[in-house]
């Protein structure tokens, strides 16, 4: 039976400080000590960043904090920040984001198939302990390590750090969603459980214009594609791209009321990110956003919220005003595509899910996430779930590829 928010606050949870002189003997490790931080904004950003020096804006301690102080993630939300520090001699070396998961909410790697089995066994599910970044299914780091450090040996404190927090909280399981490769490969000799997903991505194979692109795809999918396009026009439709640093002064109200409508219409909801997030990341990671953003009369009508890496766009958010034909299409593939085109960007991760992905030139790309289960009754099945599950997506994957 899910938990509420209520029923299992920080302030209840048992301090909790995992020193490795007590579990291991190698001098190296004696200088260790791992803690949990349930505030960010206790952690300096520069020390937090310096750790996750891969150019992934999703482990900023920016976009993280903006979680946090907005609101859209700590008590009544049901992700209670769990953050995994490692210090050595007060120097902070390695860092994961965690958080105790009351529900399943926001993750996209869904696990709905196994909490319904522990409920059928009148077991429960919930708290588990999750390492992922909230509400954003892209692949990316998730151990920060600080210059020169170990990444295998650290992760075997942190794992037994995990596995302790694990009981002392009374979690079902813990899960790592997303991991980059490094951390996969390091959790695979761990023998954590391993699930897949599939995604839909667009890789810019040198273009050097959105024609050249085209060029590359069968004919019904370019014919598709410029009649897709033509539309947006025919409405009397520009769409225009801002990076962060030059968005109008009204955009964010706006925006917030076109992706509160989108949650309106689709869940009966205000969705799970607050006004106050979305200004904050406006405030502080405006060098990583980039808008395109639709005008009806000059009026703006819709728009997609996108964040950016050295090599990568993210699509994130998008809403609208109205029902405008194709404008969805334009707003979140054809002008991200343009975009990494004309910046030399390798990728446009356009979010989770979406078959229809395919016609638009995205291609199906596995993603990972990986598990430890507390003992129990159907560790076993879940095994064996998981097996069926990774060879059932990589088939489908090779079906999709076909043109």
């Amino acid at each position: 039976m899910m938990l509420s928010a209520s029923s299992c606050t920080v302030d209840e949870q048992t301090e909790f400080c995992y020193n490795p002189r007590k579990a291991a003997d190698k001098q190296e490790d004696k200088l260790l000590d791992v803690h949990c931080c349930d505030d960010l904004t206790t952690i300096e950003p520069a020390a937090w960043d310096s750790l996750f020096w891969a150019d992934n804006p999703f482990c900023r301690h920016a976009f993280l904090a903006a979680l946090e102080q907005g609101g859209s993630v700590g008590e009544g939300t049901g992700w209670l920040p769990q953050h995994l520090l490692v210090y050595r001699a007060n120097n902070l070396v390695a860092a994961m984001p965690m958080y105790l998961k009351l529900h399943s909410y926001g993750e996209y790697l869904f696990d709905w198939t196994i909490a319904e089995a522990y409920q059928r066994q009148q077991l429960s599910y919930y708290p588990k302990l999750l390492c992922a970044i909230p509400f954003t299914p892209a692949q990316g780091p998730r151990l920060g390590l600080a210059p020169g450090e170990n990444s295998e040996q650290l992760y075997k404190l942190i794992h037994q750090a995990i596995l302790q927090r694990q009981q002392q909280l009374a979690c079902s399981n813990f899960q790592c969603l997303y991991p980059d490769i490094a951390l996969q490969q390091i959790m695979r000799q761990h023998g954590l459980l391993e699930r897949f997903d599939v995604q839909f991505q667009w890789h810019n194979q040198h273009y050097t214009d959105f024609a050249g692109f085209l060029a590359r795809l069968p004919s019904r999918k370019r014919k598709q594609i410029s009649k897709e396009r033509r539309q947006v026009q025919q409405q009397g439709i520009e769409v225009i791209t801002f990076d962060g640093n030059n968005l109008p002064t009204d955009f964010w109200p706006q925006f917030v009321g076109f992706y509160q409508a989108t949650y309106q219409k689709r869940s009966g909801h205000n969705g799970y990110l607050t006004p106050a997030t979305f200004a904050l990341w406006g405030q502080y990671m405006a060098d990583s956003i980039v808008v395109f953003a639709a005008y009806a009369q000059g009026k703006l009508v819709a728009a997609s919220l996108c964040f950016k890496s050295a090599d990568c766009l993210y699509g994130r958010y998008w809403g609208c005003v109205a029902e405008f034909d194709k404008l969805h299409f334009e707003c979140c593939y054809y002008a991200g595509i343009d975009y990494c085109i004309a910046n030399k960007l390798a990728r446009f991760d356009a979010g989770a899910q979406g078959e229809h992905k395919l016609k638009r030139g995205f291609v199906p790309v596995i993603r990972h996430g990986f598990y430890h289960f507390s003992p129990g009754p159907l560790v076993d099945a879940i095994s064996d779930y998981c097996q069926r599950e990774q060879a059932a997506l990589l088939d489908y994957q090779q079906q999709t590829l076909q043109p």
